[in-house]
């Protein structure tokens, strides 16, 4: 879309090439661009490459040479409107107010709500938002802006600092009261306030507008909010983590304004995922907490963010490891049971890199790094097997993720990533085609891709996601927002 507001606004004609059952979301998208009248081809999720291509090229091809008329040059950017929500009237009233929905034809008719997530809500009253903002120094009309240079996302959050946040998918601005009403209706106390104002200004559960966030609070705030950082620290109970991961999903549609498959034409999408903690103290000597991974002080806090959408791209759920509590402690105390043979340590006790059993499975089928959320123990089986330091571990795995060229070319992504394979291999200098087999590819493009959090508690079990985007600082400072 990007590329078609270029050609629009220089005059030339310009074609989007869709699915049909996008048509909603291109059109929305096309008016926030100011180009509501770009052309559009469709073509068929299903139907044969070769007959799809030959009934899209005549219309294509017509549609790019006609020259563009009076109303496809007017152009015109749609501004969303700022409207403050505000509802007298009885607490019925107001509840079944905020919690109307509607009816999305695109969807099969399925009913979508305007303002929450499709649960229960506190009703924001005048008073229970100005308590809210108790929780924070800055002025209610304030607007939410970066507060420190962020490298540009795709399609997310990024610029100088003070430039406005974008709620993604709608590119709407917001203030300091808008979070706090999002907060009140999740259930928040004011103490949280800072935490979610840095949520929002990572442009809040929205990110790039398919949403499918998870933030990971790291630093001294999190103690001090009662954050959970042990057994369930991912499931229901405890208000904090779980409020916190709310108000960033309301965000995303009260903020942003998403609407499945009308605004936003993302994945199947994921359960409500909370905002967790990192147990700094938790962590072996000489490891860094994710705040310092960042620059920031082991005294500050930041929220984290990571993209929830699974280990494949695309997928559910986050993963998680395949081996039990019960097999992974046979491991690090007697070094007998099937990890210890895959590792050549039988007869050894712990602790073991359990990392290296892992690899075979971490690169099968994708690239990129992962966050991986691993427990306190675990950590320090690492430390024990000689990973004096995060960045020790960052290495490890970055090296071990190299493959065979004859590997790397049945993965998916490079056939995009490495131009149809035309492009050029960094490291060698050649052209993808001409690599041998043999040639070692990473799968991983940067050492810190990968990022590991200390947390949680119980049995020993680990979960990653999706790692760090190469050159993004997905890391947002709290104490700016007290």
């Amino acid at each position: 879309m990007p590329f078609a507001e270029r050609f629009e606004k220089a005059g030339k004609p310009s074609v989007v090439i869709v699915f049909e059952d996008q048509e909603e979301c291109l059109k929305q998208g096309a008016m926030l661009l100011g180009i509501p009248h770009v052309r559009t081809v469709y073509c068929s999720r299903t139907r044969n490459g070769v007959e799809d291509a030959a009934d899209v090229i005549k219309p294509l091809m017509d549609a790019l040479v006609r020259p563009l008329t009076a109303d496809e040059q007017e152009g015109g950017r749609w501004e969303v409107p700022d409207k403050r929500v505000l509802f007298e009237g009885t607490l019925d009233e107001a509840e079944e107010y905020y919690e109307c929905a509607v009816s999305v034809p695109v969807l099969g008719d399925a009913w979508i709500s305007l303002y929450t997530d499709g649960m229960a809500i506190r009703i924001p009253t005048e008073e229970r938002v100005q308590t809210m903002l108790k929780g924070t120094s800055h002025a209610p009309d304030e607007v939410i802006t970066l507060q420190s240079d962020h490298t540009p996302r795709e399609m997310g959050v990024g610029g100088k600092k003070g430039t406005p946040v974008r709620f993604e998918p709608m590119k709407r601005t917001a203030t300091v009261e808008k979070v706090a009403i999002n907060g009140v209706m999740a259930g928040c106390k004011p103490e949280y306030m800072p935490v979610l104002l840095a949520i929002a200004e990572a442009g809040g559960g929205g990110g790039d507008g398919r949403g499918s966030l998870g933030f990971c609070v790291s630093g001294p705030i999190a103690k001090e909010i009662g954050m959970n950082f042990d057994v369930g620290m991912l499931g229901p109970g405890n208000q904090a983590n779980r409020s916190i991961g709310r108000a960033a999903e309301l965000m995303w549609i009260n903020l942003g304004g998403n609407i499945p498959k009308v605004t936003s034409c993302g994945i199947m999408g994921n359960p409500l995922f909370n905002c967790f903690p990192e147990n700094i103290d938790a962590l072996p000597p000489g490891w860094k907490g994710v705040n310092e991974e960042y620059d920031f002080k082991r005294n500050e806090s930041v929220v984290y963010v990571l993209g929830m959408r699974g280990g494949p791209p695309g997928s559910l759920t986050f993963s998680s490891t395949e081996f039990s509590p019960g097999r992974y402690r046979t491991l690090q105390k007697s070094g007998s049971g099937g990890m210890a043979k895959r590792l050549g340590v039988e007869g050894k006790p712990g602790g073991h890199n359990w990392l290296e059993y892992q690899v075979p499975s971490l690169w099968a089928g994708r690239e990129g790094g992962y966050n991986f959320i691993i427990l306190p123990e675990m950590a320090q089986h690492l430390y024990e097997a000689g990973f004096k330091s995060k960045d020790d571990v960052y290495q490890w795995l970055y090296k071990s993720s190299f493959m065979p060229f004859s590997e790397y070319r049945r993965h998916a992504s490079p056939d995009f990533r490495t131009g149809g394979w035309w492009g050029v291999e960094k490291t060698s200098g050649k052209p993808w085609k001409e690599l041998p087999d043999d040639y070692m590819v990473p799968a991983v493009d940067d050492p810190y891709q990968n990022c590991i959090i200390v947390s949680g508690g119980g049995e020993e079990t680990s979960h990653w996601v999706n790692g760090r985007t190469p050159n993004a600082d997905p890391a947002y400072g709290i104490d700016v927002w007290r």
